[in-house]
């Protein structure tokens, strides 16, 4: 699967990683098929916001809710990586509910996203496109 995400949205996530340093950003990434049309900023609410994250319990409710009402589909997830690389981490590996959701994860600069499956994390291929 090669996933879509508009060029905006990769600049939006660098910049919300960067904003949030020396703590993790997150949030929520909403989309069609395999691309990811906006996404929806969270406040971490994690305890050890500087090596965990937790979207904030509201805000994903929220989504849900609104998703079921006929809103915009939750494709995934994303936060960051302020000291390591952009991959799952053992943390995250320990928390994925292996759902097939999208994570996008920025560190060291750079953006991967993964696919969360029952067997562990895959990696997925992207393509930038306009907005």
């Amino acid at each position: 699967m090669t996933m879509k995400i508009k060029a905006d949205l990769v600049e939006t996530l660098g910049i919300e990683a960067s904003n949030a340093q020396p703590n993790e950003c997150c949030g929520i990434l909403f989309g069609e098929n395999e691309t990811i049309t906006h996404i929806q900023p969270t406040q971490n609410v994690h305890p050890a916001p500087a090596t965990h994250f937790e979207i904030e319990p509201a805000a994903l409710i929220a989504a849900h809710k609104a998703e079921r009402e006929g809103g915009p589909k939750i494709v995934g997830y994303y936060h960051s990586h302020p000291k390591g690389p952009p991959e799952p981490s053992r943390t995250d590996q320990a928390s994925a509910a292996g759902d097939g959701k999208i994570w996008a994860i920025i560190g060291r600069g750079e953006i991967r996203f993964w696919l969360d499956q029952p067997d562990g994390f895959k990696p997925l291929s992207y393509s930038v496109t306009d907005p």
